[in-house]
């Protein structure tokens, strides 16, 4: 049997020039013509990166162009002085903080993929830089005081803590690619709630950090590089001391065990590495985002025409050159499209997002996937009895009472069950009017939001036979999102023009993702994939608005995006409400087509059910009811995904029995978390989708850890 057919499955791909001659030369000794070529890639990527960063340095604020610094370096003069003031003070740093960042993120993207044998793993999609982040803002909202090198031990630690928990719950080297982007997005969304959470409750100790958490380049001196760059170059150096073990780890565990390659110990150390450069570059210029996948796709592909590229011993340079190459352009670019002066408060990170979310999209596409992600062992629950049904549905209607009355009395002013009955009567004195007028909409729209939510989840799971995802993942709430952050940063204040925003965003961001995942049909898992590609493409769109806005509509805006249902009306809650009535009853009367659909891809169509028809029809349904739940509560996370699965647990895989105690379990759900919100923290507010990703969260990691079974 030759080392190719002994070569377990999850290995991945075989690259070019991988197949060995023999045992003794399992990685042969590349060619001097392949030498010459990865030798010329690295030399082109250089002389490219030396262009676009001396382009770079005559882009500022200042008027200092080209002839200045020509003048300075050919022929110095004292008049040059304030010349070479910019140039030391402000744009050497920017310059230095990219390419260090970018070369960082591009080697860590490397060793994570390598490592994963998984090509869409990265610093964001395992959660590494949201862990780092996390780290970091906590650090400064209980005003621990470190110095820079401290920052990048903690960042270093919860980036640690992320990836592992991300890679854990996967399952590990050559894991399914949906289950890796599904573990890695749902860790990145609680954190990312937590982070956010923290924001909001400490925004005194953690000013400046939404713009710096989205990727800043803004430096005040070359001191943060110079600490930066030497931990940068050692990791560096190890990865490429570690290139030939990881070359022959590609070969799979088993053979590269064989060959003396300690498995275990070379996997640690290239996590350990690649978490340790995606850290430095966050505590440098903080979250740039996608660098780390896009980097390594691109080096890749000229490694489809320089198989030589392929070797970590080159891979690793050429990523790092080409994330270098990526970060200081990007900057250039918004530098060079908005101007200098407007480009400062659009953080580099949304652009490498923008960027990198199409190319998430791209290889999403193109990937080939099947793995455990579609029944989770609380999905596989028989039917229950009727009586038990009964039993749930009743139980979870008085929760949802509870919660409704819990939400109406409690707040900073505290109020009794007797108010309540008097307000309802119309009997309330003015300031009891006051009170539950402005408190009883916002606890009608969390109920009717989370029921909306839990229905569009339902909808979502059936369709994609994936009890994992939901509207959020799959990119509906973010383009809706979108869309009512286009309304508000307009200045627009007509309710009309909002909810029609939020369903054309709805709508568009859900015809991308069913355009994008049809190939030959719809898969399951392509169209997860496309989801989480396409919800990171609507945070940067909705990250750029917000930044771009007006200073005091910005955490109004934040506020929002984060899910909230402050200053309801009842006018905003009606759209819900007629939403609810028209996809409740579909659901319901599609509950054998959506059972059937959960089932798999051959028994709808043997029992006559155009499926293509029927599953557009549904998930039309769920964008435009998410849309409407988004412009009632904002963007929340979780509630789709929690109150379906919970259903599920309780009465069973019927959707006839799942859709209505879903939509109970949604209404209660978002109701407790805005009662907690407003009165955990009182009188500070916490938003209740935060409260709500802080739940759901650590739920999706326990679903994912018992679907591993």
């Amino acid at each position: 049997m030759s080392l190719d057919e002994r070569r377990p499955a999850s290995a991945g791909p075989v690259l070019p020039g991988d197949v060995p001659a023999s045992a003794g030369d399992v990685v042969p000794r590349l060619g001097l013509g392949s030498r010459l070529g990865s030798t010329g890639v690295l030399l082109g990527l250089l002389a490219g990166l030396a262009l676009v960063s001396g382009w770079h340095l005559t882009q500022g604020t200042s008027g200092v162009g080209l002839r200045d610094l020509v003048g300075l370096l050919v022929a110095p003069s004292p008049d040059d002085a304030g010349t070479r003031d910019i140039l030391i003070g402000s744009r050497l740093p920017r310059l230095a903080a990219g390419l260090a960042v970018g070369f960082a993120l591009g080697v860590a993207g490397t060793l994570l993929q390598s490592v994963s044998r998984n090509a869409l793993a990265s610093p964001d999609t395992l959660a590494v830089t949201a862990g780092a982040f996390f780290a970091v803002t906590a650090v400064a909202a209980f005003r621990i005081a470190v110095p820079l090198w401290g920052s990048t031990l903690v960042a270093f630690a919860g980036g640690l803590l992320a990836a592992t928990l991300v890679l854990v719950l996967a399952g590990g080297a050559g894991t399914s690619t949906t289950r890796l982007i599904l573990a890695g997005s749902a860790t990145a969304m609680a954190l990312g709630s937590a982070t956010a959470a923290l924001l909001i409750l400490f925004r005194t100790e953690t000013t400046g950090l939404f713009a710096w958490g989205n990727g800043s380049l803004n430096q005040l001196d070359l001191r943060a590089f110079l600490q930066a760059a030497p931990v940068i170059v050692l990791a560096t150096l190890l990865a490429l001391l570690a290139s030939r073990r990881l070359d022959l780890l590609g070969l799979g565990d088993d053979t590269a065990s064989v060959l003396g390659v300690p498995v275990r110990t070379t996997r640690i150390a290239a996590v350990l590495l690649g978490v340790l450069l995606a850290a430095t570059a966050v505590t440098l210029a903080g979250p740039i985002g996608f660098v780390g996948l896009c980097a390594p796709a691109a080096a890749r592909l000229l490694g489809r025409a320089i198989p030589g590229v392929l070797r970590h011993g080159v891979l690793v340079l050429a990523s790092g050159l080409v994330g270098a190459l990526m970060v200081v352009g990007a900057d250039l670019v918004m530098r060079s499209a908005l101007g200098a002066d407007r480009a400062i408060a659009i953080p580099t990170g949304v652009t490498t997002t923008l960027l990198g979310a199409v190319v998430l999209v791209v290889l999403a596409r193109g990937a080939r996937d099947s793995g455990p992600t579609r029944r989770p062992a609380s999905a596989r629950i028989g039917v229950h009895g009727r009586a038990r049904f009964v039993m749930v549905l009743v139980v979870v209607a008085a929760v949802v009472v509870t919660a409704v009355l819990a939400g109406l009395m409690l707040g900073y002013t505290r109020l009794r069950s007797g108010d309540v009955l008097v307000w309802a009567r119309g009997d309330a004195p003015p300031l009891l009017a006051f009170v539950m007028d402005e408190r009883a909409p916002r606890v009608v729209a969390a109920v009717l939001g989370g029921a909306g939510l839990a229905v569009a989840g339902c909808l979502v799971q059936a369709t994609c036979r994936n009890p994992l995802a939901e509207p959020g993942i799959l990119g509906i709430a973010g383009g809706a999102g979108v869309g009512a952050v286009v309304v508000v940063t307009l200045g627009s204040g007509s309710r009309t023009a909002l909810v029609v925003a939020a369903v054309v965003g709805a709508l568009i961001a859900f015809a991308v993702v069913y355009a994008v995942s049809w190939r030959h049909g719809l898969d399951s898992d392509r169209l997860v994939l496309v989801g989480v590609g396409v919800s990171a493409l609507a945070g940067g769109v909705s990250t750029f608005l917000l930044l771009r806005a007006s200073p005091y509509d910005t955490p109004e805006i934040f506020t929002w995006l984060s899910g909230t249902t402050y200053g309801r009306s009842w006018g905003q809650v009606v759209p819900v409400a007629v939403a609810l009535a028209v996809v409740l009853p579909l659901a319901m009367v599609a509950r054998r087509e959506l059972d059937l659909l959960a089932l798999d891809e051959d028994t709808p169509r043997l029992v006559g059910i155009g499926m293509e028809k029927v599953r557009l029809t549904v998930l039309l349904a769920a964008a435009v009811l998410t849309a409407l739940s988004v412009t009632a509560v904002g963007v929340v996370g979780f509630v789709g995904l929690v109150a379906p699965h919970a259903a599920r647990g309780l009465v069973g895989g019927r959707n006839a029995r799942v859709v209505p105690v879903a939509v109970l379990i949604g209404a209660a759900l978002l109701a407790s978390a805005d009662a907690i919100g407003r009165t955990a923290l009182a009188p500070a507010e916490l938003p209740a989708g935060l409260v709500v990703a802080l739940v759901g969260g650590p739920y999706f990691v326990y679903l994912l850890a018992r679907s591993r079974a």
